[in-house]
């Protein structure tokens, strides 16, 4: 296996995560008793350009198939931060009715819609059929197809479409050929054009062991500082990078051509340049002992679930993200003996069955017939969101768990691990 940025042959392996079915499969009930394909979920980093990356052997066009599961319009703080981005894009750079916004990977046109709102012209790029149609159905012009350079020719260029703004959510993360990705990109921005991206950053996923955020689709883990240098290889420049709260700590990046001198460099980008050198980004060293904190979690949350369980404590989950996959079938949690149901808002997941654990995911008002002891939160990035809405449950005693950054029962009620 070759790095994909830079090709070297990668030897270091960051963390193994064994064998795991794709994150999104949810099954149906008739599914159960068919065969359920594993892949490997083993993570290295390249020694020379510090890529983070899982191999492809899920094809990202079998992962992002036409019964994809995740519709992102279901997280009201996620809507919230999306219509704060676009009032700050709006206001920072002067867009209007004669710009031009395209979002590779819009998903349901939760951001879009807010420029449309504002009359600003927009333009999705989704390849999974069942959001896209969700976005026209909101009259958000949507091209379903993968983002890259053959599409940015052939589909935009040959029509002069070119992008005011392109901008990309959590998509960075997910193309098996980020090079060929990050070259479309440069073939669809306007000469004085802007690139926004938001992604994980690799630094806060192994200060805070968020080990869960690794799965097949999330081909790569990205620090700032190989971000800027895969934009330079392709002729972009990041001119300014923000850190953000978003998916437990994510970075929001400007980029522009390297021929366009209209925009000067913020101090932000060496800053946290600097602040990655700090911590050893660019050392294997860095990397070592990822492995031994996760098993930690791991044995953690297997301890507190099986005393649970010897105490007749009832413990349900809460949604149906593929980070919770990750976790569930690390741990080899399975079938609902230690976990009874994961409770999710979304409709296209409510009535199937969790990947590999084969957990059933049921809908909200499941909770108060069931009157659980504890919650796991599995999307623990939006633990407060959670906490907020099934405040009621506190009529009853029952208590929230996270299992990242290290398995703790929350308001208040300490465990003894030991």
């Amino acid at each position: 296996m070759d790095c994909r940025h830079c090709n070297t042959p990668l030897k270091h392996v960051f963390v193994d995560l064994h064998y795991s079915p794709p994150c999104n499969s949810m099954l149906k009930e008739t599914q159960l008793n068919e065969p359920e394909v594993y892949y490997p979920l083993k993570v290295y980093v390249c020694h020379h350009c510090f890529l983070v990356q899982v191999d492809e052997f899920e094809k990202a066009d079998q992962i992002f198939s036409n019964e994809y599961t995740y519709f992102s319009s279901y997280s009201s703080s996620w809507l919230e931060h999306c219509r704060n981005y676009v009032d700050m894009m709006v206001k920072r750079f002067s867009l209007n009715k004669s710009s031009k916004v395209i979002e590779v990977a819009s998903n349901d046109g939760y951001l879009l819609q807010y420029f449309k709102g504002q009359g600003i012209p927009v333009l999705g790029i989704e390849p999974t059929a069942n959001t896209a149609q969700v976005a026209k159905d909101k009259e958000i012009e949507t091209i379903i197809d993968f983002f890259g350079a053959k599409f940015a020719r052939e589909q935009l260029l040959a029509n002069n479409v070119k992008a005011d703004v392109l901008l990309g959510n959590n998509v960075l993360a997910h193309v098996p050929d980020i090079n060929d990705f990050v070259s479309g990109m440069k073939l669809t921005l306007k000469d004085s054009g802007v690139i926004t991206m938001e992604f994980p950053h690799l630094l806060t996923l192994v200060e805070q062991c968020q080990f869960d955020t690794i799965y097949h689709e999330h081909f790569s883990y990205l620090s700032f500082s190989t971000v800027r240098r895969i934009f330079n290889t392709h002729g972009l420049e990041l001119f300014d990078v923000e850190e953000i709260p978003t998916h437990g700590g994510s970075l929001r990046i400007f980029g522009k051509h390297i021929e366009d001198h209209g925009r000067s460099i913020s101090p932000n980008v060496k800053n946290l340049l600097d602040k990655e050198r700090e911590f050893g980004l660019d050392d294997l060293d860095y990397y070592q002992g990822f492995q031994s904190r996760v098993d930690r979690i791991k044995h953690d949350l297997l301890t507190l679930l099986l005393d649970a369980k010897r105490e007749g404590k009832k413990v349900i989950g809460y949604g149906a993200a593929g980070k919770g996959n990750t976790l569930l079938n690390y741990c080899g949690v399975k079938g609902n003996d230690l976990i009874n149901c994961v409770v999710d808002a979304s409709p296209h997941k409510q009535h199937k069955f969790l990947p590999g654990s084969h957990i059933p995911v049921v809908a909200e008002e499941k909770i108060k017939m069931y009157r659980p002891d504890y919650i796991l939160i599995l999307p623990w990035n939006i633990k407060e969101e959670i906490m907020q809405q099934l405040s009621y449950v506190n009529e009853w005693g029952c208590k929230f768990i996270v299992a990242v950054p290290e398995v703790k029962i929350l308001e208040g009620l300490a465990y003894d691990m030991s």
